[in-house]
C-alpha cells in the first residue's frame, strides 16, 4: 500500500482530471491522495493554475473528499518561493498541506524569470545572462532560496530538493562530490531541519529518464537519515499511470540507506508508518 501528495492535474499542467487521478488510486489501493496543483503566481506561467480557477480546484478537490471513494483525500498546492512575490504561506490556511518548490532563480534582464527546471537552451543562456556562466553561484544561490522558503514561508514539505542537478547530466556543470556543492546541501538540510519541514524523495526524474536518481540523491538521503528529518515518497504525477512510478525501487533505496518510516497524512495528521518493499505496513 502506497500514498502519493505531489500530483497534478489539468487543473495546471497535469494530464488527467481529479477524478482519473482518484479512480486510478482506489485501484492502486493507495491510503492517502494529495492533489498539489501548481499554485498561481502574479506573472504569466503556462504551467501554473490560473488565479481565476483556485476557487474552482478547492471545491472540487473538496467535493471529492466527501464522495467517499474509499480513500484518504487532501487538498494542497504546490507553490513557488519567490522572494517578496510569493510563497506556501500566502495559501497555507485553504489547504491540508503545502508543497514548497523553487523553479525560479532571479530574473533576466527581460524581467522574466529563469526556471532552472526549463529546456537546456533556456538554462544556459539564464546561467550565461544572470551568473555569468558561475554555476556555483547559481547553484548555491538556488540553495540559499531553498533556506529562505523553509524558515520564512515553512511548507509542509520541501518539493524536489536538488532539482537543479536536472541540468547536470554527465556533470557537464558540477561534481556532486565537490566540496562546495557538500557544503551548501548541509546547510540547506540544517535549514530544513530547523524549519520542521518534511523532505519529499521525488521519483519523477527517474521515471522520466531524466536523471540517474532520485530527488534528492542518495548521499543526500544519507544525511537526511542521519539528521532524523523527516520524509515523505511522491512520484510528482502528471499523469494518473505515474502515481507510483519508480516506488518500489525507492523504497527498497530508502531501507538499504536504514530508513525505518516515512510520514503520511492521515486523519489531518502526519504520522510516521514503518514500510517495506511493496509499501507502508498498516497494523
Amino acid at each position: 500500500m502506497f500514498s502519493n501528495f505531489h500530483t497534478h492535474s489539468t487543473y495546471c499542467d497535469g494530464k488527467s482530471t481529479p477524478e482519473e487521478i482518484v479512480d486510478y488510486a482506489v485501484q492502486l489501493n493507495l491510503k492517502s491522495l494529495g492533489f498539489s496543483s501548481h499554485a498561481p503566481i502574479p506573472f504569466e506561467c503556462p504551467w501554473c493554475m490560473k488565479r481565476e480557477t483556485l476557487n474552482d480546484y478547492l471545491m472540487h478537490i473538496n467535493s471529492l473528499k466527501n464522495s467517499k471513494q474509499g480513500i484518504a483525500i487532501y487538498t494542497g498546492l504546490e507553490v513557488d518561493y519567490i522572494p517578496d512575490t510569493i510563497g506556501p504561506l500566502d495559501f497555507s490556511k485553504t489547504l491540508d498541506y503545502t508543497i514548497g518548490s523553487i523553479h525560479f532563480v532571479e530574473n533576466f534582464r527581460n524581467g522574466k524569470g529563469w526556471e532552472i527546471d526549463g529546456s537546456h537552451q533556456h538554462f544556459h543562456d539564464g546561467l550565461a545572462e544572470i551568473f555569468k556562466n558561475n554555476i556555483k553561484d547559481a547553484v548555491d544561490r538556488y540553495f540559499e532560496l531553498t533556506r529562505e522558503m523553509a524558515l520564512k514561508s515553512r511548507p509542509t514539505i520541501i518539493g524536489h530538493l536538488d532539482k537543479i542537478k536536472l541540468q547536470n547530466t554527465g556533470y557537464q556543470y558540477f561534481n556532486e562530490a565537490d566540496r562546495w556543492y557538500r557544503e551548501t546541501i548541509e546547510d540547506t538540510l540544517k535549514a530544513i531541519q530547523t524549519a520542521g519541514c518534511i523532505i519529499e524523495v521525488n521519483t519523477r526524474g527517474v521515471y522520466q529518464k531524466k536523471t540517474d536518481s532520485v530527488y534528492p540523491s542518495r548521499w543526500i538521503l544519507e544525511s537526511i537519515k542521519k539528521k532524523r528529518i523527516p520524509i515523505t515518497v511522491s512520484s510528482d504525477a502528471h499523469h494518473s499511470n505515474d502515481l507510483i512510478s519508480y516506488f518500489a525501487e525507492t523504497f527498497q533505496l530508502l531501507r538499504e540507506i536504514g530508513f525505518k518510516e516515512i510520514h503520511i497524512l492521515t486523519e489531518s495528521q502526519w504520522k510516521p508508518y514503518k514500510f517495506n518493499e511493496d509499501g507502508i505496513k498498516i497494523n
